[in-house]
């Protein structure tokens, strides 16, 4: 039986990444480009003429086709737009329930990236658990000790993220904004600023000492990570949080939330903070800064939890999902 694959997504982003690395490390028999849009609605619509009788097609996000003749899986990495009143809208919750939730059923086979999103996936879809594929992430071999650590010229905490209100950007700085740390040192951000951020700087005294970074390249982040004292990543809502492999890959130690897929991502190897409470956030900063022994027991411990998670590992799961079809 032929497998297809759905080109469609490969680029930037959580979801791009897995395209991108599922593509180079599974044998297609036939590859496509359903659309330039993959997140708009009217691929749902599109889909259905790639999903066909003999075959089994591979979906790397989650839009399902509308309708099928064929075998498909497809993937949702998280229940984000719904679970997050901040991303979600009427619109979305309709489409999650008539099309997205119809594609569970029809779906051969769900893949998802961890246990708290296939637990999410299977509460809210209704389907059977054998019918939900968790395949983890990996993390690619650019992330590395060895990399050159990014030089801004003074020390800096990092915060990978997107302004997406549930990265809890603004904890963040308040709660560097209490830390005891040296003022030499800088929050640095990846991504543009946005104003009620910089109001917040401003408002905390943090002027000079928090910086956006704007569009980080691929070639860049991995140097970025290495050149921070520490990751700061205490999100609210992750299907995954790949930046938390990807600094402890690179040996930097990382603050992360205890919610959601970040506590089973994480292990025993960050200072695992509650999102909400500022002061925890502020006390882990502060550990991070003062800390040595404790820098380096992460760092160790990161190296060894990296080694977890392998784009080979996430990829022969993929194919193994994909086989079990064809052989039905």
């Amino acid at each position: 039986m032929k497998i297809l694959f759905d080109e469609s997504w490969s680029g930037g982003g959580g979801i791009g990444r897995f395209a991108n690395e599922i593509s180079v490390r599974v044998a297609f028999d036939e590859r496509f480009v359903a659309s330039s849009k993959p997140a708009s609605p009217s691929v749902s619509i599109k889909l259905i003429r790639y999903v066909r009788k003999g075959c089994v097609t591979f979906l790397p996000g989650y839009i399902p086709p509308f309708f099928a003749r064929g075998n498909y899986v497809f993937t949702i990495h998280d229940l984000n737009h719904l679970d997050r009143p901040e991303n979600t809208s009427v619109f979305k919750k309709l489409f999650y329930r008539f099309v997205i939730k119809r594609g569970c059923k029809k779906a051969s086979k769900i893949v998802t990236v961890s246990e708290f999103s296939r637990g999410r996936i299977i509460e809210w879809s209704g389907v059977a658990p054998n019918k939900v594929v968790n395949v983890g992430n990996g993390v690619d071999k650019r992330f590395n000790p060895s990399v050159v650590p990014y030089s801004l010229g003074v020390p800096y905490f990092l915060c990978v993220g997107n302004r997406k209100a549930h990265k809890n950007e603004a904890r963040v700085i308040e709660a560097f904004s209490r830390a005891n740390v040296d003022e030499r040192v800088a929050l640095v951000f990846t991504g543009m600023p946005e104003e009620s951020l910089e109001k917040l700087v401003e408002d905390n005294g943090l002027h000079g000492r928090v910086k956006f970074l704007g569009v980080v390249s691929e070639e860049t982040l991995p140097s970025l990570y290495k050149g921070a004292k520490g990751l700061l990543f205490p999100s609210l809502y992750e299907g995954f949080g790949l930046p938390v492999l990807e600094a402890m890959a690179c040996g930097t130690p990382v603050v992360t939330s205890n919610v959601t897929s970040l506590p089973e991502v994480a292990g025993d190897a960050a200072i695992l903070v509650d999102p909400l409470d500022i002061g925890e956030l502020k006390r882990a900063i502060e550990c991070l800064e003062h800390d040595s022994k404790l820098r380096c027991e992460l760092v160790f411990k990161g190296y060894d939890r990296v080694s977890y998670f392998t784009w080979e590992k996430t990829a022969r799961k993929v194919k193994d999902v994909l086989d079990g079809i064809g052989s039905v």
